[in-house]
């Protein structure tokens, strides 16, 4: 099947991967917004995901190569060093942290719709042979 999609398949597992451990992120915030000295964490990956790939369309590389570089992208996890206005130095801000959970939420919902939508596709196809 992933001949039938090219790299999409590919592409929306990894995301789906790096939406996950997202989730588990913002959720670990949340649950240390009352731990002192505790600093929030947030986690990226759209900017060097999407860099990979340009830099192996830009060199007419072959589909297998992109998967590479679909396969060999990497959560990257940032630390905020940002002053607290917290007086025991945690830096958590719980309404951000719950907007982001939504986000995230959001974002892996249409994610998995999107991959059941094109899998529904290709079985409508399939069956009509």
């Amino acid at each position: 099947m992933l001949n039938l999609y090219g790299n999409g398949v590919n592409l929306t597992e990894r995301t789906l991967d790096y939406l996950w451990g997202r989730q588990n992120v913002t959720q670990q915030n949340i649950a240390n917004v009352d731990t002192p000295g505790y600093k929030q964490q947030f986690v990226t990956f759209e900017n060097a995901l999407g860099k990979s790939i340009r830099a192996a369309q830009l060199q007419n590389a072959p589909a297998k190569a992109i998967q590479r570089a679909i396969d060999h992208s990497h959560l990257q996890l940032h630390t905020t060093r940002n002053e607290s206005t917290r007086l025991d130095g945690n830096n958590v801000d719980m309404d951000q942290e719950q907007v982001e959970l939504v986000k995230t939420t959001y974002e892996y919902q249409y994610m998995v719709q999107s991959i059941n939508n094109d899998f529904h596709r290709l079985q409508s196809a399939v069956k009509s042979f």
